[in-house]
C-alpha cells in the first residue's frame, strides 16, 4: 500500500468515527462501491449569472445557517478577533457561513471583443482534502460520494480548513458551537461554513440544490471518471479550458471554461470569501503534511467521536430542560 492509499484508509476511518451511518443516494452509493465518488462538472459557457443556484442555496441551508449567541466571549490572545457575519446575511458577492455559493464574474477581451464569463464557486470538494486530513478535531471529512463536509456540530472553529485550503473557502462564524462550553475564551472561537453538497438532499435521493434549480444546465453531477471525460469532450468540442481535475492534487468540482482559467484568474475580483482560479499547490502531497495527516487521523477520529457524544448530551439536557419547563408551565 502506498503512502496516499494508507492516508486515505486512515481518513476513512476517522471520518466513520465522526459520522457514523452516512446516507447515500443510489447515485452515489453505485459510484462509491465502483470506487468513483461523484464529481460535478461546471460549464461556464452555459452560466448567464442569473442566480438562481445562490438562491436555491440559500433556501435549502436556512436551517443550517448560524445563530450566534451576543456578546462573543473575550478572546486570549487579544489578537484573536471575532468574526461575524450575522448582521451581513444579505451578502451574495462572496462565501460567508450564511453564503455558501457566489457567483464570480471575470470580463477578458477574446478576439478583439469582451467576454464576461460566470462562475459559480464553492467549495472544491478536493480528492485529498487537506481541510479534513488535518483538521485537528475531526471534524471536517470527506464522504465516500465524494462530497467534503463539516460537522458543525463538534467544530470548534479554529480555522486550520481555511488556512490549509487552496482556495481558503470555509468561512467561520463566532458565538455558535461548542466551544461556548468548553473553553471559550481559548477554543477554537466558532464554528467553520461551507458547502457540503447538500448533505440531506442527496440522501432522500435528489440532486444538489444548486444543481436542481438552475435553468441553463450549466452543472452535471456523476462519477467522477465519466465527469472528468465528459469535461475533456467538451473542452475539445468547444476549444474550452479545464479547471480541477489536477488543481491541489483533483478535485470532484471540474470547470469547462472558453478562456484560459489564468485569464479569469487575472481578472475576478479576489480577497476574503472570493477565491482565485490560478495554480494550486498539492497540499496533501507535501512530505510534512503526509506525515502529519497519518499521525493525526487516528487522533482526530477519537477527539471527533468524544466531541460527538459531549454534544449529543449537552443535545439530550437541553430536550429535557425544555420538557421540565413544559411540564412546569401545564
Amino acid at each position: 500500500m502506498n503512502r496516499r492509499a494508507f492516508l486515505t484508509a486512515l481518513t476513512t476511518a476517522a471520518a466513520a468515527v465522526a459520522a457514523p451511518g452516512t446516507a447515500k443516494t443510489v447515485l452515489a452509493r453505485d459510484a462509491a462501491a465502483a470506487g468513483d465518488p461523484l464529481a460535478t462538472l461546471l460549464d461556464l459557457s452555459q452560466c448567464v449569472g442569473c442566480g438562481a443556484c445562490v438562491a436555491a442555496c440559500r433556501d435549502a441551508h436556512a436551517a443550517d445557517y448560524p445563530e450566534p449567541k451576543k456578546p462573543f466571549p473575550k478572546m486570549s490572545p487579544a489578537r484573536v478577533k471575532a468574526e461575524d457575519f450575522s448582521g451581513a446575511r444579505d451578502v451574495d458577492d462572496r462565501l460567508t457561513p450564511y453564503n455558501w455559493l457566489f457567483i464570480q464574474t471575470a470580463t477578458v477581451t477574446r478576439d478583439g471583443r469582451e467576454l464576461t464569463v460566470n462562475i459559480p464557486r464553492r467549495c472544491m470538494h478536493c480528492v485529498h482534502p487537506p481541510c479534513a486530513e488535518l483538521c485537528p478535531w475531526g471534524a471536517a471529512a470527506k464522504y465516500p460520494d465524494g462530497a467534503v463536509r463539516i460537522a458543525t456540530d463538534i467544530c470548534l472553529g479554529g480555522a486550520k480548513c481555511s488556512s490549509v485550503c487552496p482556495w481558503h473557502i470555509p468561512q467561520r462564524q463566532t458565538g455558535v458551537g461548542l466551544y461556548l462550553d468548553l473553553m471559550p475564551r481559548f477554543a477554537g472561537n466558532g464554528v467553520m461554513y461551507k458547502c457540503d453538497r447538500c448533505r440531506e438532499r442527496m440522501a432522500a435521493g435528489e440532486r444538489p440544490a444548486c444543481i436542481e434549480a438552475c435553468p441553463n444546465g450549466v452543472q452535471t453531477i456523476g462519477p467522477r471518471a465519466e465527469i472528468v471525460a465528459a469535461a475533456h469532450a467538451l473542452a475539445r468540442k468547444t476549444g474550452g479550458y479545464v479547471y480541477g481535475e489536477t488543481e491541489n492534487g483533483g478535485t470532484n468540482t471540474i470547470y469547462v471554461s472558453p478562456v484560459p482559467f489564468s485569464e479569469l484568474d487575472a481578472a475576478v475580483a479576489k480577497g476574503p470569501g472570493r477565491p482565485g482560479l490560478g495554480k494550486t499547490p498539492d497540499v496533501m502531497g507535501e512530505q510534512a503534511n503526509l506525515a502529519t495527516s497519518v499521525l493525526l487521523a487516528p487522533v482526530a477520529g477519537v477527539v471527533a467521536g468524544a466531541l460527538r457524544l459531549y454534544s449529543r448530551a449537552k443535545d439530550a439536557r437541553k430536550a429535557r430542560d425544555t420538557e421540565d419547563r413544559h411540564d412546569a408551565d401545564a
